[in-house]
């Protein structure tokens, strides 16, 4: 099967899809994101400079009446109640699949994040009160108790020091509970006229996107209806409209892929194969967005236009500040902008930095590689990158024109303040407390011809080394990519198969294919397990040994004794410091691959060091 034409992948067969991937890679860059965020904040600055079009546009009304409620807005209102509804859903989806299935899931792991977004939030609010509270805007705390995602998941990316990958992780698990406090504030501290038969209303819409769910809805469109209709519940209800999209983006379903969902998409994928007709093709293409999680697939889906539409959007929207020398002078006599600069300069910082280095003394379990004093410390001053929120807030707190301009400058300022904090702290800390290289990043042990598992030339230019149980990801997706990758490469790959056998079924499986090596049938034995349909046991891997020729006997008693397990238990051991939780990891010459390990992204990322 490995020179079958359907596994040859040439560049000009593959060339629309690797621009396709080449476009959707640009788009999920952070530092993109970050840079469109800049631009448009830029852009309104400016805008804001140059007569008087800026406040005229923005405070154009359009809208409706519909059932007694106005809805009739200005272009700004619609801006920050409408379209910024979508950016708090994506925020609502990350928010569920972190406490589902991602850091926060744990309580071991969620412990630090969790804490060291309490200091982030409890040391801000206290100093902006220490410095504003006697001012007539004490109301506007909360707009130093946000951090803005985008903004510093994509500066993280320039400034923090690459062999710390776990940071980004900390940083994005504390945002999540950070959007999950403020979102709180919002709707308790900044919701006035409620109109509770409005409310209820939301409720039922509420549990009619929950009911989808409980039926397994997978489409979209039933959910966009009942979302749109909550929507309007909530904005008739007095509370900020946006808390619908968080809502709504809690109740959407989330789970790992179930292999029966896969198993489904696959078989109807190959009735496709049998007769490519355009029905097939639609009944392909829903198999395959039904194996797909709701929360996975519109987090993916929407995430380009959150970042590169709704949020510059908003900026534009709302930073426009005229910058006169008088607007300044006053922004920077006034209490209430240097409550918001040091609430996000010096209280995320210290907050966030006190907090964690809290639990790792209390806690020294929690701690995680990468992160300590240092690191912490730039991490809470990059997190005093309010930004998005904190301007919403501003909005929604302050009613004089004056004082919410002195509060954007503050935001403003706060946030170029602490990327320079965070750059300075990141920079001496590497000079002064380098960390180490990260376990696990690079390949440990390097390949020995006379001990490891090779297929293909044994010089070959390019080396994909594979640790991973056989396990069913593995046979029904990473063993075809690697097939298709070497079908494209032929002689200028090598594969080196080691093992990582962390259940029952992975450790037969390692233990059938060193029996087998030891017959000199590693490969094929690989090849027929990958093939095969059945769960790995005893008598599923006795079978095979007999249809690729083995000596049955002498294969079941060298297993039975488990005269290899000291072989799988090294390669085991070569990950067992390294915060690994794939399953299956592998390395191209001996750096780690990161993404998805498909043949695509393994045939590109290889032709590059071609």
């Amino acid at each position: 099967m490995e020179n079958h034409p359907d596994y040859q992948l040439s560049p000009q067969h593959t060339q629309p899809l690797r621009r396709s991937m080449k476009i959707r890679g640009l788009l999920g860059n952070d530092s993109y994101a970050a840079i469109a965020l800049t631009a448009a904040t830029v852009a309104a600055l400016v805008w804001a400079n140059i007569g008087h079009s800026y406040e005229a546009f923005w405070h154009l009304h359009f809208g409706f009446i519909l059932g007694g409620t106005d809805f009739e807005l200005s272009i700004y209102e619609w801006v920050d109640e409408a379209v910024m509804a979508l950016f708090f859903f994506m925020v609502g989806l990350d928010v569920r699949h972190d406490l589902t299935l991602g850091e926060l899931r744990s309580k071991r792991r969620a412990l630090l994040p969790v804490v060291a977004a309490l200091g982030g939030l409890v040391v801000p609010a206290a100093l902006f009160l220490l410095i504003a509270g006697q001012s007539d805007h004490a109301a506007a705390w909360g707009t130093v108790i946000s951090t803005d995602t985008a903004f510093a998941v994509g500066m993280l990316a320039v400034v923090a020091p690459r062999n710390a990958p776990r940071l980004r992780t900390f940083l994005l698990a504390l945002a999540v509970v950070d959007d999950i406090a403020a979102l709180t504030v919002i709707a308790v501290f900044y919701t006035t006229d409620l109109n509770l038969t409005a409310l209820l209303l939301a409720g039922l819409g509420l549990l009619g996107v929950w009911g989808l769910e409980r039926l397994n809805v997978w489409r979209v469109g039933p959910y966009l209806v009942l979302g749109v209709y909550t929507w309007a519940c909530f904005f008739a209800s007095g509370v900020h409209a946006t808390l619908a999209g968080v809502l709504i983006a809690l109740l959407m379903p989330v789970y790992p892929p179930r292999r029966k969902d896969l198993q489904l998409a696959s078989h109807v994928f190959d009735l496709f194969r049998q007769a490519p007709q355009p029905d097939m093709a639609q009944r392909a293409r829903e198999a395959v967005t039904f194996s797909v999680p709701m929360n996975q697939r519109l987090s993916t889906a929407i995430a380009p236009y959150v970042n590169y539409l709704v949020v510059p959007l908003f900026a534009l929207a709302n930073v426009g500040v005229k910058l006169t020398g008088n607007t300044l002078a006053m922004a920077f006599t006034s209490s209430l902008t240097w409550g918001i600069i040091a609430g996000l300069v010096v209280g995320k910082t210290v907050g966030i930095a006190g907090a964690s280095m809290l639990v790792l003394k209390l806690s020294p379990g929690s701690r995680l590689p990468g992160l300590d004093g240092p690191r912490f410390a730039g991490v809470g001053a990059l997190a005093g990158m309010g930004f998005t929120i904190s301007l919403l807030v501003v909005g929604m707190a302050i009613d004089d024109p004056v004082a919410a301009d002195q509060a954007r400058v503050g935001v403003i300022a706060a946030s170029l303040l602490a990327l320079g904090l965070s750059w300075l702290i990141f920079r001496l800390s590497r000079r002064f407390t380098p960390l180490p290289p990260p376990v696990g990043q690079r390949l440990e042990r390097p390949v020995d011809p006379e001990e490891d598992h090779i297929r293909g030339p044994v010089d070959a230019p390019v080396t994909l080394v594979v640790y991973t149980p056989m396990n069913y990801d593995y046979r029904r997706r990473t063993a075809v990519a690697l097939r298709q990758t070497r079908a494209a490469l032929g002689d200028r790959l090598r594969i080196v198969f080691r093992h990582h056998a962390t259940d029952d079924a992975g450790v037969t499986g390692a233990l059938a294919l060193e029996a087998a090596g030891e017959q000199g049938k590693f490969w094929e034995m690989h090849d027929a397990l990958a093939g095969s349909p059945d769960q790995l046991d005893n008598d599923c891997v006795r079978t095979i040994a007999g249809r690729i020729g083995l000596d049955v006997e002498r294969f079941t008693t060298r297993i039975s004794h488990q005269d290899d397990w000291e072989r799988v238990e090294n390669d085991n051991l070569d990950l067992e410091s390294a915060e690994i939780h794939e399953r299956t990891l592998i390395y191209l010459n001996d750096a780690r691959v990161e993404g998805p390990l498909h043949s695509m992204a393994l045939i590109t990322q290889a032709r590059t060091v071609l």
